[in-house]
């Protein structure tokens, strides 16, 4: 089903300024577990509730990372947002892997082992719908498959959960941010509801970025990286959320960000990643951020509540 940009629900949010800024990706991959500073902990507020938390590619500290298991557990949890990660296979379906091939979390190399590197693009759907995307963390999850977008969307409609969408790697589907809308706008994900109150899109890429948000201004997305201070204001122009890792972070920082208005007339927002232990938990918390990303949610929110 194609992504018609001039339906009804784009026109929701039509009038606002489209950005028009080639920037370039600026990100860090790397997820060390290096406790933030306790001189970095400036006096700066949380926010009232405390920060969001997020699973990171499902509850992926319990069930194999980007599964339906994964989102399921997430949800025996209570956590309402799940963040996952999008590629497209050879034959255009969109299927939730975190890496470019496929190697790490399934059993790719024994079904095709002529197929090296294994890359997620040179694969057709009903190729990687083969694949046992379980075995690889406890036996209990044998024979789990490789979710859909389709699929993940309906389980989280089911658990009545919301989606934190990283669009990975764009630079090699290009079109992907089209594609995706299409899949939302099919799967009823995309009514004319406030931004980010079911979905918010993300990526490491600018430019995907602001690309979503000129095909669709009524969702919310978020930059995964650390623009410079004198910069944000160029990445607002299409993203509500900054979200760098949490080693990045100073309090100073966190208040740039959240002291610019964002695409839909809200501060920017700051949702940090990957964070798994407490005493991090709490020190990002003091930073002010307004979420925390991680692969294991109880341990997050229990570390918050205490």
């Amino acid at each position: 089903m194609p992504f018609n940009a001039s339906s009804d629900w784009v026109g929701w949010l039509a009038g606002l300024t489209l950005a028009a800024l080639g920037l370039a990706p600026v990100a860090s991959a790397a997820q060390d577990q290096a406790a933030v500073p306790a001189a970095e902990r400036a006096e700066h507020a949380a926010p009232a509730d405390g920060p969001l938390v997020v699973a990171h590619r499902g509850a992926s500290g319990h069930a194999p990372e980007n599964t339906l298991a994964a989102a399921d557990a997430a949800a025996a949890l209570d956590t309402t947002w799940v963040e996952t990660d999008v590629q497209r296979t050879a034959d255009g379906e969109l299927v939730l892997v975190h890496d470019t091939t496929l190697a790490r979390t399934t059993d790719v190399e024994e079904v095709f082992p002529g197929r090296a590197p294994w890359n997620v693009a040179d694969f057709t759907a009903a190729e990687i719908a083969r694949l046992d995307a379980g075995s690889w963390f406890g036996e209990e999850f044998a024979g789990e498959p490789v979710p859909t977008l389709a699929q993940f969307l309906d389980r989280l409609t089911r658990n009545d959960q919301r989606l934190l969408l990283e669009i990975k790697a764009p630079e090699l589907y290009r079109g992907i941010e089209a594609d995706i809308l299409a899949e939302l706008e099919a799967s009823g994900w995309l009514v004319p509801e406030p931004p980010g109150t079911r979905l918010v899109i993300q990526s490491f890429g600018a430019e995907s970025v602001r690309t979503v948000h000129e095909l669709a201004p009524g969702v919310e997305t978020g930059f995964l990286g650390t623009p410079e201070v004198a910069d944000l204001p160029e990445y607002a122009a299409y993203a509500d959320q900054i979200n760098p890792r949490y080693g990045d972070l100073t309090a100073a920082y966190v208040a740039e960000i959240q002291a610019v208005e964002g695409p839909h007339g809200e501060p920017v927002e700051v949702h940090t990643w990957t964070v798994n232990d407490g005493t991090t938990a709490r020190a990002v918390a003091d930073l002010g951020v307004d979420g925390i990303i991680t692969n294991f949610p109880d341990v997050v929110r229990s570390a918050l509540d205490g």
